[in-house]
């Protein structure tokens, strides 16, 4: 393996802040963290080629998920992309990668400008129409991409829900709104019709613990299966009623909505450093797979525990489960790592380097990237490097659902320090999300899971594969396309999607609050 993240360059955390040095400049500049930590990488014409077709490809297989009449792509197909069986339903996340994924084709000239313009405002133009949360601004959980109607029963179509109003699926709906109005001028007076109603304070629950934390969504009528908190968090609007969990852990995709909150001055800053970076290392949490280490610092009045777990000699500021999908695909819209040198700049290669280095050498499938996705078996499963996951159940990262635990020390022995790992399920997507800090490793591993698993099609890369059976998972989800599209915008396309996000006002509401705090994360 080419250690392009290695022991020279990221010797302790306090070590990689000193050689990002100027990274903290405003993102776009010549010494940004990727740069320093690609080692120099620059792309080759072959690399160009080969990922373009990939992109080609998998652009192809978001516009066969797409209805044409609504603009609104399916949540997933099948197999095939000339006569695609969708899955009758979506949600404002698809919407969302739809959206950016449509700027990012436009960018690598896969569609023309006047397509892409279009397009995005086919699909605005539905959002527009569609039944919503008027109070909040926000969208329910599911909709029938063929007419835009609320679903009422689940997507399985097994039994009758009540709309679910989601702060992560919003934040991404929102963050596709930003890179829109930004990347597409002429349809910003239409995306900002929708993004000017978004309240995302709906969701934040200032009682909850010091600093405040997010909700995970709220339904606007009760739930007659659920035990809800009625309430009212803006002020605006009826009461609704709010599911009983809340973000608590820093490292998910969750941060997002918090993200977009500050970006609108909707939300304090506080909700920030009230998560957890890991549980804390008493024996009361000792039902996590390792004893966090750390120490404690204070950020706007918070104490907030600076832990960590270990892994192969790295320390990292743990997902939930261990994958990418939770790690970064913030990421491809926050600049983390060059407005959090200190923090992000140093999680995020490590996280990517944890991933190689469980596939190609504690694991040794002899391929890496693992994140929640289709199950090469049927259905859907969460995959991950259990061992950097704070989740007990763990996301594993083979068909067997190997589980990783090192025990807590002073409280319990491990039960199952030294696992032995079967069938490994790699998924696409989490390499396309690590191209940013390993961009030769990340080609070369997708170029071999294309060429010897055969984990291909005419929409791009499957969903996921077993590197031992071969078992594939033949179809395409959007959300997973959209972030291989969005990867791929930023590394091959100059940045489009962070640059599209990250404008003045983003840039004033989130970059002071992530960057001021430094991770325990580096080298042991």
């Amino acid at each position: 393996m080419t250690a392009t993240i290695n022991r020279r360059t990221l010797l302790t955390a306090a070590g990689s802040a000193a050689l990002l040095g100027s990274a903290g400049a405003a993102y776009g500049g010549a010494a940004s963290p990727a740069d320093l930590l690609r080692g120099g990488w620059k792309p080759s014409r072959a690399d160009k080629a080969l990922v373009g077709r990939w992109a080609r490809d998998t652009w192809r297989s978001l516009v066969a998920m797409t209805d044409e009449r609504t603009g609104l792509p399916a949540d997933n197909i099948g197999e095939s992309v000339s006569n695609p069986v969708r899955s009758k339903y979506t949600s404002p996340t698809n919407i969302g990668g739809y959206l950016w994924s449509t700027v990012v084709a436009k960018q690598l000239g896969l569609i023309s400008p006047q397509e892409s313009l279009r397009r995005i405002t086919q699909t605005l133009t539905t959002m527009r129409n569609v039944v919503h949360h008027q109070p909040s601004g926000m969208f329910f959980n599911w909709y029938d991409e063929a007419t835009g109607e609320v679903l009422r029963v689940d997507p399985d179509g097994t039994k009758p829900i009540t709309p679910f109003v989601s702060s992560v699926d919003n934040g991404w709906f929102a963050c596709a709104l930003l890179v829109v109005r930004n990347a597409e001028p002429r349809a910003r007076a239409l995306a900002d019709s929708l993004l000017n109603k978004m309240n995302f304070a709906y969701y934040y629950n200032p009682a909850v613990r010091p600093g405040g934390l997010m909700r995970g969504g709220f339904f606007e009528t009760p739930p007659p299966d659920e035990e809800t908190d009625k309430g009212n968090h803006a002020g605006t609007g009826p009461d609704v009623y709010y599911r009983k969990f809340h973000y608590d852990t820093c490292n998910t995709e969750a941060r997002i909505a918090g993200y977009v909150g500050f970006a609108l001055g909707q939300v304090p800053a506080t909700q920030y450093f009230a998560t957890y970076r890991t549980f804390p290392d008493s024996c009361d949490w000792s039902w996590v797979e390792q004893k966090p280490k750390g120490v404690h610092r204070t950020y706007l009045g918070l104490d907030v525990f600076e832990g960590t777990y270990e892994y192969r000699g790295m320390r990292l500021v743990p997902s939930w489960g261990g994958d990418m999908f939770e790690s970064l695909m913030p990421d491809l819209f926050v600049p983390e790592a060059t407005w959090a040198p200190n923090s992000w700049g140093i999680n995020h290669p490590l996280t990517v380097r944890a991933h190689i280095e469980h596939g190609l050498e504690e694991a040794k499938y002899g391929y890496w990237g693992f994140s929640p996705a289709s199950n090469p078996k049927g259905g859907y499963s969460v995959y991950g490097v259990d061992a950097i996951g704070m989740d007990p159940n763990g996301y594993p990262s083979d068909l067997e659902a190997t589980n990783f635990d090192a025990g807590f020390e002073g409280c319990r022995e491990g039960t199952n320090p030294n696992p032995a790992y079967g069938d490994g399920v790699v998924t696409p997507h989490a390499a396309f999300l690590a191209m940013e800090y390993a961009p030769r490793q990340a080609i070369e591993n997708l170029r071999r899971i294309e060429t010897n698993l055969h984990a291909y099609g005419a929409g791009g890369f499957y969903d996921s594969v077993a590197v031992k059976s071969g078992l594939i998972a033949k179809r395409y989800l959007s959300l997973d396309q959209a972030m291989v599209m969005g990867a791929i915008g930023n590394v091959f396309g100059g940045n489009v999607i962070r640059r599209s996000f990250a404008d003045r006002r983003t840039e004033r509401g989130i970059r002071p609050v992530i960057g001021m705090e430094r991770f325990e994360s580096g080298l042991v």
